[in-house]
């Protein structure tokens, strides 16, 4: 390979030192955290330390944290464990678009944001559970959950907010019932995430076992990958920065051609949505590849597939759907290189690339 520029921070963040210092510690003990000896106290001990920072950073009380093994698990507990109909928006993440086969499904408009006289007439029908991104994880569009919630609340419903790749970016939302969080979007490890419940008393257990998590969640915690959750948080990147340096190569890449998916809506600092007419997204991800530079078509939830965006779709962009890549950017990507990434996008638009 030429060279190695990872630009794919919205599928996983490389581990921050912290985290990894805290998750090697979280290892190196004995004991289980439900044992009554004292190992087992010691690991209890450290598996509450790791709720109180996370509470602390969340502004909520330790009791409505509850950890999981990711956002996936989360969304799925607050999705199935709450007893409520589901509507979700279009271009939610398969994670909720797949949680249940009888999902009420609110349009998008064509800007990416939530069509909010669509969502008032399905909550018409009576009170329901609504899954709404703070922040999309293939364009960045912020969603507006203030006003999501008003309608959400008024209608008798609860609100859940999945801000796997808002948090740390944006404030967490203060109308939501539930949220979602991922450790290793926020510079922890695989394995580990987060759902805040407002009141927990609201849901009933999904994976039931041996009553940890306070009976919501059975079965042994991550305790390493809660350690690292927890230090990730006392990082404060500087996310002005990432958002100064996405919108100088965006407009390089939009004066060679490209198009900029969602940039008419209001949107997370490090994830950009481009498209290359009459260029598949597998193709482009290959290219760039090849030159050394990761980035992905989409999600990275498919298996290694590489699929036509339903995001994309959602937004009605029919076959330019398929022929985008996400770009996502970290606190440590440098100008350098994204002026590498945009010479070779700049290269393969002028051979492959034809006016739609």
């Amino acid at each position: 390979m030429k060279s190695h520029i990872y630009l794919d921070h919205a599928a996983t963040t490389p581990v921050l030192p912290a985290a990894l210092a805290a998750f090697g510690a979280a290892a190196a003990l004995a004991g289980n955290p439900s044992s009554v000896h004292a190992a087992g106290r010691a690991a209890h001990g450290l598996l509450e330390a790791s709720r109180d920072a996370v509470a602390d950073w969340a502004g909520v009380a330790p009791e409505q944290i509850i950890f999981t093994s990711g956002g996936t698990e989360a969304l799925a507990l607050a999705i199935l464990g709450c007893g409520l109909p589901l509507i979700a928006s279009a271009s939610e993440h398969s994670a909720v678009l797949a949680a249940r086969d009888d999902a009420l499904i609110a349009p998008v408009l064509p800007t990416g944001l939530i069509d909010l006289d669509a969502l008032a007439g399905l909550l018409a029908a009576g009170p329901a559970l609504v899954a709404v991104q703070a922040g999309n994880n293939e364009t960045g569009v912020i969603q507006p959950l203030d006003a999501v919630a008003a309608l959400v609340h008024a209608a008798g419903g609860l609100l859940l907010a999945d801000c796997v790749q808002s948090a740390g970016k944006l404030a967490l939302p203060a109308g939501a019932d539930f949220i979602a969080l991922s450790g290793h979007k926020l510079g922890g490890t695989m394995g580990a995430g987060v759902l805040i419940a407002r009141d927990p008393a609201r849901l009933a257990a999904v994976q039931r076992g041996g009553g940890q998590e306070r009976g919501h969640r059975g079965g042994t915690p991550n305790l390493p990958g809660i350690a690292a959750l927890a230090a990730a948080l006392t990082e404060r990147p500087d996310w002005d920065a990432v958002a100064r340096r996405r919108a100088a190569l965006e407009a390089r890449l939009l004066a060679a051609g490209a198009i900029i998916h969602g940039a008419d809506a209001p949107r997370l600092p490090h994830i950009s949505s481009i498209g290359l007419a009459h260029v598949a997204a597998s193709t482009q991800v290959i290219r760039l590849d090849l030159a050394g530079i990761m980035v992905s078509a989409g999600a990275a939830c498919s298996s290694g597939k590489v699929k036509t965006s339903h995001v994309l779709t959602a937004m009605g962009l029919g076959a330019a759907a398929g022929e985008a890549i996400r770009v996502s950017l970290g606190p440590t990507t440098t100008d350098d290189e994204l002026a590498a990434f945009a010479r070779q996008w700049e290269q393969m638009a002028m051979r492959l690339g034809t006016p739609r």
